[in-house]
């Protein structure tokens, strides 16, 4: 049922767990030192090309938006379709928001930290979903979804102090359904 991107499950929608298919798994939980939001797809057996594409190519765009660096006081919005580029280089994308943000004891999903258009800039400090994702209607459904802070970068020139993403989420990526051949050096 991942292939809705917001699926809830029911009573009637409920369905046997297969080795053949691919599963996403939407957690989190609110603790003392912090609160986790965290999406992973796995596929227990053996996935088709398509699927370990896709899949490849969300993480592509997970790796890429949380290791990019960018000016002070820049939108999420601005730099949102780092999170789709690889996706958009093949006609893919996906229908919902690329972050938001990450409270402490309050909203898992916090305004006005994101990436859409009402969304403040970013700043050092703040915490944010990244989670792109790729959803195909009756089949199946990726979404890798991390914790990050906004934190300085460590630039060349050192002139201005330039941010960039640190992920603080430690859950593995399903290496079965990575096409390292897809993989930039850097993506590696």
């Amino acid at each position: 049922n991942a292939a809705l991107a917001h699926y809830s499950p029911s009573n009637g929608s409920s369905r046997k767990l297969s080795v053949d298919e691919m599963y996403l798994s939407d957690t989190g939980g609110q603790y003392l030192d912090g609160t986790t939001d965290v999406t992973r797809t796995m596929h227990w057996g053996v996935p088709t090309p398509l699927q370990k594409e896709a899949y490849t190519r969300v993480l592509m765009g997970n790796i890429d938006l949380s290791r990019l660096i960018f000016p002070p006081n820049t939108a999420g919005r601005v730099v949102e379709s780092f999170a789709r580029r690889a996706l958009w280089d093949v006609g893919l994308n996906y229908g919902h928001g690329t972050g938001h943000g990450i409270g402490n004891f309050l909203s898992v999903h916090e305004w006005p930290v994101g990436f859409q258009s009402n969304n403040v800039p970013l700043t050092a400090g703040m915490f944010t979903s990244i989670e792109p994702g790729y959803y195909r209607d009756g089949e199946f459904g990726i979404r890798i979804e991390d914790v990050a802070l906004v934190v300085e970068a460590q630039t060349e020139t050192g002139e201005e102090p330039f941010l960039t993403f640190e992920v603080v989420s430690l859950v593995p990526y399903d290496r079965n359904l990575i096409d390292i051949s897809l993989l930039s050096q850097e993506q590696v």
